[in-house]
């Protein structure tokens, strides 16, 4: 059943999934190998429905949701709580403790949260340079970039000393995942704050080359007008 519960949440199957819940509540609970648990896959999985409906059911439950799960969720009122009941840690541990599949709550929250729970975990004490646990080895700000895209949360990472050039593997910096995303707002920011347009990756490539290889001529036309070095504003 475990597995068939992951390719509904991975398909969208919320009819399905209430009614396994229903026989068996314990599935709302359940988690892979790695100890990543059903709701922290439906937000993975872009699963609006499916997480709102394990939200829902975990609460019924009385079931307080840990650490990565507040995060990745974006509520900072469950952050707080999260940390304060991290069994066997403090909170300024859990709050830089890595998940099953590498990942930092700060991580999740700035790849699938919110600013504000971006904003909670800074305030813990989340470390902005924490490299994941996986081959992405990466920082939160690649994260944000990546997948979440809120300039607010961007503008708190950097605010609090994450290094807009930091490279993840194959030395990647931030600024390549928004010149792919034909983000020309984000690009922008990211120059404000520092980060260079013209680094090369380790296959040698620019920022431009990856926005024109992806048919974001403009864009990669921007990116080729910037000085070789930009302050940060």
């Amino acid at each position: 059943m475990s597995q068939q519960l992951l390719k509904w949440i991975q398909s969208g199957a919320t009819a399905e999934i209430a009614d396994a819940v229903a026989d068996d509540p314990a599935l709302a609970l359940w988690r892979d190998q790695q100890g990543v648990s059903a709701l922290l896959w439906s937000v993975y999985c872009g699963q609006g429905m499916i997480r709102e409906y394990l939200l829902g059911q975990l609460s019924h439950a009385g079931q307080p949701l840990d650490i990565f799960e507040a995060a990745a969720t974006g509520n900072p009122d469950a952050v707080g709580t999260a940390l304060g009941n991290a069994p066997g840690a403090s909170a300024s541990g859990a709050v830089n403790s890595y998940s099953g599949d590498g990942w930092t709550p700060l991580h999740l929250a700035a790849a699938f949260g919110t600013p504000q729970a971006v904003e909670a975990l800074l305030a813990a004490g989340a470390l902005v340079d924490a490299v994941s646990q996986n081959p992405q080895h990466n920082q939160p700000l690649h994260a944000a970039l990546a997948l979440g895209r809120n300039s607010e949360s961007i503008q708190l990472l950097v605010k609090a000393g994450a290094d807009p050039n930091a490279t993840q593997t194959g030395g990647y910096t931030p600024i390549f995942s928004a010149a792919a995303a034909n983000r020309r707002d984000l690009t922008q920011l990211l120059v404000s704050l520092g980060a260079d347009p013209h680094h090369r990756n380790d296959f040698g490539q620019s920022p431009a080359d990856f926005a024109r290889q992806r048919g974001h001529a403009e864009l990669a036309d921007w990116l080729e007008a910037q000085p070789a070095s930009t302050p940060p504003a």
